[in-house]
């Protein structure tokens, strides 16, 4: 055995006694936290405030419990051997040793004596002399490598790379086949990657980077940095993330559990309103108007509408007379109703208020002037009287909130796309086109269905027709009054069921349910809402205040998706991650100061990713020549790897591009992950073709794609990719980088220009 082997083979060796020593540790701290969540399942109802404690501890065991599962995972990655003698050991928890007191067995990456494993290089060492890289399987210690960055130390097993640290991590990292699911950078932050993570700035930080700059994963590291940084706050608030698709969400989902995190609420714009899952599409130009400013005043000026005035009087029986619901009338309780500033159906009782004083003062005149003494009128009293006595009349009630009638969010949308007149009177100065690509069938197929442009939409018209706000409240109470009776009426029947002569047929120590547990205990035994998480009671509210939100890919939400992201932050504590050369959405953003500036002025970051970890210099070469054409002014970033694979080009007839296309993924050089990225046009035809093919690799648009990465990608017609939309060229930018290995390019048309020149496959 060679000298550096015997070296490697006694660094394993340490590194392992000590990662038993750790896991020997975790596993008492796993079982202590079983021990506790059983006891405390066990215990009894008690007062409220003793079952609040008690759900409290139990959702901390769970966190516990499952960020111990989580941590399995490369657990213990990293050493940092100080110039005075000092060792710290890092890992994805924070382990400390009850057996020797103040002794920390490993530092959680995120706490601040960690920070040197990720900023120290030979130029700026931050007092580090050796840092290790320690590799593990399961319990084992596979491979230690070591750094030293003492400059002009000869001894390193790795050289700096500019300002590229952890490198032989990272680079085993890139290279790793993709499996589908995005993997936690932990073990490879770089310094420009860290400096965002751990930003002190209290409000927006936008994170600007091309493709492969690690937005998303820095974002989602910045998020379980901040929970615990500031678990106080965010574990009661909570952190929203928002992505593109659904498709990102799978593949990011299990980024946080593997950093120990759960508490967060990943979620669409198309998912983000309560109770609605916005699945269904429509052309880009009608999501384009739906995301523009105007929609604004066009759901105003619908809402309005329905306060509406009769044409003519009408008439109401009441207590033998009848009365009249004239214009006068309710344009006056109208008026008043609008002067209390509130939304549309919490400013209904103001208008049925008015209207009533009116109507009932109305037959007060009416029915005095009728009397024998026709000087007589009736006292304040007797018309306060008739007024009582109108709002307890059905009929009277409905005829009156036929100008003002409740209205919810989904049924004011559905009728007014629906209704092209309704369209027409609400948006004086449109176009007819624009007004008729709104127009939704309300008989045709998937009628019924909401896209994500409507989302936002909704979330507009609830905030105009006030919904969800007092309204829940009163339902919630109403859920309660419900539940606590049900509760209730179960404890008589059992106690009903009791023989009468209890004593004396039974042991007095026995106790029977109703000596345990009233109704209101019982029914908050049976509520759901006690066992929820912060995130999942802050899914079901629309108005819950989030204490940080991340949005990622950003750069697609229009402006009305932005009002609907920022009435659940607030406190604008957000980071935006994302890349306006990327933008394919027509009503997405070209500029960050543009989105920021009427909700934040210009107290805003701005942060920039320049460092390509995903694509391969070779693909960049052609994704680079793409985005000089659309003309956003960016830099590309620089790519850190070269693989030596020159993408290709095959070319197929019009009606063989998608055996072409599943032909070429099937060559046996394309190992690990592969998707087929096509236009728009051609996706139904391409998952058609794949059904003649065993485990075929996904299809994807290049919409469905945002954000994702694959070993290799088989784009399909880019010159159709070109056409499909005025942002042809950025989609064509996001298709090109989403290889980390190989890039095929299958086309029938003439290749584009910045193409022209690639490789010629057979």
């Amino acid at each position: 055995m060679s000298t550096t082997e015997t070296e490697v083979d006694a660094r394993v060796t340490e590194e392992q006694g000590h990662l038993d020593l750790v896991y020997a540790r975790l596993d008492r701290m796993r079982a202590t936290a079983q021990r506790r969540l059983t006891a405390t399942l066990r215990e009894s109802g008690g007062t409220p405030q003793a079952r609040s404690e008690r759900e409290s501890y139990e959702r901390l065991y769970t966190d516990d419990l499952a960020k111990f599962d989580a941590a399995e995972h490369n657990l213990y990655f990293g050493r940092l051997d100080l110039d005075d003698g000092e060792v710290r050991r890092i890992g994805r928890i924070g382990v400390l040793d009850d057996d020797a007191a103040d002794t920390t067995l490993l530092l959680d990456w995120r706490a601040p004596l960690s920070r040197p494993f990720y900023l120290a290089t030979p130029a700026s060492p931050e007092e580090v002399a050796r840092r290790r890289h320690i590799r593990t399987r399961s319990r084992r210690v596979r491979a230690v490598n070591d750094e030293f960055l003492t400059l002009g130390d000869a001894s390193a097993d790795d050289t700096a790379h500019g300002d590229v640290v952890n490198e032989t991590a990272l680079v085993a990292a890139l290279n790793t086949a993709r499996t589908g699911e995005m993997t936690d950078i932990v073990e490879t932050i770089q310094r420009e990657q860290d400096l965002i993570i751990r930003s002190p700035h209290r409000g927006v930080t936008v994170i600007q980077g091309g493709p492969g700059t690690g937005k998303t994963a820095v974002a989602l590291h910045r998020a379980a940095y901040l929970l615990y940084t500031h678990r106080d706050i965010l574990s009661r608030s909570g952190i929203l993330i928002i992505g593109p698709n659904d498709d990102f969400l799978n593949y990011i989902g299990q980024v946080l559990p593997s950093l120990g995190e759960s508490g967060v609420l990943l979620s669409t714009i198309g998912n983000l309103f309560p109770g609605v899952q916005a699945t269904a599409t429509e052309s880009r130009a009608t999501a384009a108007i739906k995301g523009d400013l105007r929609m604004v005043d066009m759901l105003k000026r619908a809402v309005r509408a329905r306060q509406s005035l009769p044409t003519k009087p009408v008439p109401v029986d009441f207590d033998t007379y009848q009365v009249m619901i004239d214009s006068d009338l309710i344009k006056t309780a109208r008026t008043k109703a609008r002067s209390s500033r509130r939304a549309h159906n919490l400013a209904q009782p103001a208008f049925l208020r008015a209207a009533l004083d009116g109507l009932a003062q109305a037959h007060a005149r009416s029915i005095g002037s009728s009397l024998l003494d026709g000087s007589q009128l009736l006292s304040s009293a007797d018309i306060a009287d008739i007024r009582d006595e109108m709002s307890q009349d059905v009929d009277i009630r409905r005829a009156l909130l036929k100008f003002w009638p409740s209205l919810s969010p989904q049924e004011m949308l559905r009728d007014l796309l629906a209704d092209p007149a309704a369209v027409r009177k609400a948006t004086p100065g449109w176009s007819d086109a624009d007004r008729s690509a709104l127009h939704r069938d309300p008989f045709g197929p998937g009628a019924g269905a909401l896209t994500p442009a409507d989302v936002p939409l909704l979330d507009e018209l609830a905030e105009l027709i006030g919904y969800g706000t007092d309204d829940a409240e009163r339902a919630e109470r109403a859920r309660w009054r419900r539940q606590l009776a049900d509760a209730q009426d179960a404890l008589d029947i059992l106690t009903g069921s009791a023989p009468q002569d209890l004593e004396d047929e039974l042991d007095p120590e026995i106790l029977m349910a109703y000596d345990l547990i009233d109704a209101e205990q019982l029914a908050a035994r049976q509520s759901e809402t006690q066992r929820l998480t912060t995130a999942e009671r802050a899914h079901g509210d629309r108005n819950w205040a989030f204490g940080h939100v991340i949005v990622d890919e950003a750069q697609e939400l229009s402006a009305m998706a932005w009002r609907m992201v920022m009435r659940r932050i607030p406190n604008r504590w957000m980071t935006i991650i994302g890349d306006t050369a990327q933008t394919g959405d027509l009503a997405g953003t070209r500029s960050w100061g543009d989105v920021l500036t009427p909700y934040v002025a210009d107290r805003w970051h701005h942060r920039e990713l320049t460092v390509n970890y995903r694509t391969p210099a070779e693909i960049m070469t052609y994704a680079t020549r793409v985005l000089a054409s659309i003309g956003s002014g960016q830099s590309p970033p620089t790519s850190l790897r070269s693989n030596g694979i020159e993408p290709a080009a095959i070319r197929a007839e019009a009606d063989m591009l998608g055996a072409t296309a599943f032909g070429a993924a099937g060559r046996p050089e394309l190992t690990g992950l592969t998707a087929i990225i096509v236009p728009d046009a051609h996706h139904a035809q391409l998952t058609s073709v794949a059904a003649d093919f065993d485990s075929p690799p996904r299809v994807l648009t290049v919409g469905a794609c945002k954000g994702l990465e694959f070993d290799n990608t088989i784009v399909v017609e880019p010159a159709a990719i070109l056409k499909q939309s005025p942002l042809g060229h950025s989609d064509l930018y996001v298709a090109l980088t989403r290889a980390t290995q190989r890039l095929i390019v299958v086309h029938a048309e003439d290749l584009p220009d910045e193409l022209s020149d690639m490789h010629r496959d057979a």
